[in-house]
């Protein structure tokens, strides 16, 4: 059910949750090119906003089904040509990223204007997907990012840059990299997993979560193929 438009939430608890059962485009404050944006509503029509995201989709004359957050990137203009269509999250406890997808409720989100700036937003909006329990397509100027799920498998060329960054320490298996993570304890203190290489189609085992995978933006189709619920998900490695 969706909420009464213009309902503001101030509390900081989930009250309203906004249903769709196709993919969701989600546009932050962040760089956003007119071509990035093209090809995410052609994937997942449905647009919200995160705060000054809002900006963006306008200057595209789009308007999202909601905007949500704290608001305190928001204008005045953009307030008043999106009546009826602001939730406000006054609460500082999330980022307006976290926000979103606290009350979005849909198979897969792709969100852009999230990555790709400053390095602490890139930090924190890997660290939401990771908490996410659904999947979410980050999408900036020069690379995609995701939650790499315990199994998983996606289609690249050979040559591709795959860089796996563990947010807790982790283990596992993989087929198609140059250099295989078997036998490796990833860690964020420790041994990173970026700038491997693909040798072709990957596959990944992981013995627990919190590993983000970072891919050059040209491998925004293979990602999305490989995160969709109807997507090529990986059989079990047999080892």
């Amino acid at each position: 059910m969706w909420p009464l438009l213009g309902q503001r939430v101030v509390s900081g608890t989930i009250s309203d949750r906004f249903r769709e059962a196709g993919p969701v485009t989600l546009l932050g404050g962040g760089p956003v090119s007119q071509g990035d944006l093209d090809w995410a509503l052609a994937r997942a029509p449905a647009l919200y906003a995160a705060d000054g995201g809002a900006e963006h989709a306008l200057a595209a004359n789009l308007v999202p089904r909601a905007v949500i957050g704290d608001l305190d990137s928001l204008t005045g203009t953009a307030r008043a040509r999106l009546p009826g269509r602001i939730i406000e999250v006054a609460e500082q406890e999330t980022t307006d990223f976290e926000k979103c997808l606290q009350r979005i409720d849909a198979p897969l989100v792709v969100a852009l204007g999230f990555i790709g700036a400053r390095t602490d937003h890139t930090l924190a909006a890997l660290a939401v997907t990771l908490r996410h329990g659904r999947p979410v397509l980050l999408l900036g100027p020069n690379d995609c990012g995701f939650a790499c799920p315990r199994e998983f498998g996606i289609d690249l060329p050979a040559g591709m840059r795959v860089s796996l960054f563990p947010f807790a320490p982790v283990t596992g298996r993989s087929e198609g990299l140059r250099w295989p993570i078997d036998g490796l304890v990833l860690s964020p203190l420790g041994r990173l997993g970026t700038s491997n290489e693909a040798t072709g189609p990957v596959k990944i085992a992981l013995d627990g979560g919190g590993v983000a995978m970072l891919l050059p933006t040209s491998a925004r189709d293979a990602a999305l193929a490989a995160l969709s619920p109807t997507g090529c998900r990986a059989p079990r490695l047999p080892f």
